[in-house]
């Protein structure tokens, strides 16, 4: 791993002391072929003048290309949190009660990592193989580099999604799944792509409802998540014709409705495999397979994993 600047120095603009930082949380998630995360939590000091930032590091060893990895590293400031609970409060947020001696305001700094098995799925989408995204997504750009910035609207409003949700149990790992996939894809198109934050390529998105439509379908096929719904059932729920529905999903998420829908799911099976320690047969019937044998390809596909190697023994 390469050495780089605290991204708390960074988001500083100084470099800040050990007994300065009191950590409040930690959590981590790593699961085998699968997005490594970890989030932890900083209580706010009052002297401290934090920018949301973002770093992108893309590390590349042609001789040792098991070595390689894409990580995104962020800092927010601004959540306020319950001390005891450990989530947001809005009673606290909003200074309902100026003598709370709970609620502290927090600098989370989260961190995830990519690998090059994981990332092929977002290679895919990738059309024009000159791009600095496809280079970086499918590891073929040949020098590795870092990339700082503040975090743009998407990024942020994806990050703060992540640190904010209600979910729990499955319900949590399929909202994070998903979550973690915009986040990288915002933050490779705000850092690395040429086109405006806004600049829709479907006219029709310039619409706000018609973009919120795009946005629900999503929230409904995670709902499905081993309820296998139609595109034709998606588009009747969200009331917007298929053609647009799949084109708008393109355009916002970068990624087509059924590939979408297929990573959800396999990420899903991932979970399910390994910290859940189901059984092959079990996860399949979950997520909705009509064979075993249907859903260890539809795997190996997608992981170039066999599901009993996710097994816990």
């Amino acid at each position: 791993m390469n050495l780089l600047p605290n991204i708390l120095d960074i988001a500083s603009n100084r470099p800040l002391l050990t007994d300065e930082l009191e950590v409040l949380q930690e959590i981590e998630r790593n699961v085998p072929g699968s997005v490594k995360y970890s989030i932890k939590r900083f209580l706010k000091q009052k002297h401290w003048n934090i920018e949301d930032t973002g770093v992108l590091t893309y590390h590349y060893n042609a001789e040792h290309p098991d070595h390689n990895y894409l990580e995104l590293k962020f800092c927010v400031a601004g959540n306020f949190y319950c001390r005891e609970k450990q989530t947001e409060c809005d009673f606290c947020k909003f200074n309902a009660s100026e003598s709370c001696i709970e609620k502290f305001e927090s600098v989370d700094v989260l961190s995830f990592i990519y690998k090059p098995a994981y990332l092929h799925q977002f290679a895919k989408a990738h059309k024009n193989e000159n791009t600095l995204i496809e280079k970086v997504v499918s590891f073929k750009h040949p020098h590795s580099f870092s990339k700082t910035a503040s975090l743009c609207n998407k990024t942020s409003n994806a990050i703060q999604g992540l640190l904010n949700h209600n979910y729990s149990d499955t319900r949590e790992n399929i909202f994070i799944n998903a979550q973690t996939q915009l986040i990288l894809l915002y933050t490779t198109d705000c850092l690395l792509g040429e086109k405006e934050e806004a600049d829709f390529g479907c006219k029709f998105l310039a619409n706000e409802e018609d973009r919120q439509k795009i946005i629900d379908s999503r929230e409904i096929l995670l709902q499905h998540i081993g309820d296998p719904i139609t595109i034709k059932a998606l588009s009747r729920k969200v009331a917007i014709n298929e053609c647009y529905l799949k084109k708008g999903f393109k355009e916002i998420f970068g990624t087509t409705i059924f590939d979408f829908y297929q990573s959800q799911r396999m990420e899903h099976a991932k979970y399910l495999l390994y910290d859940k320690g189901l059984s092959v047969t079990e996860v399949s019937n979950l997520l909705g397979y009509s064979s075993i044998s249907h859903f260890s390809t539809a795997f190996k596909n997608h992981t170039g994993l066999k599901p009993c190697e996710l097994l816990v023994h």
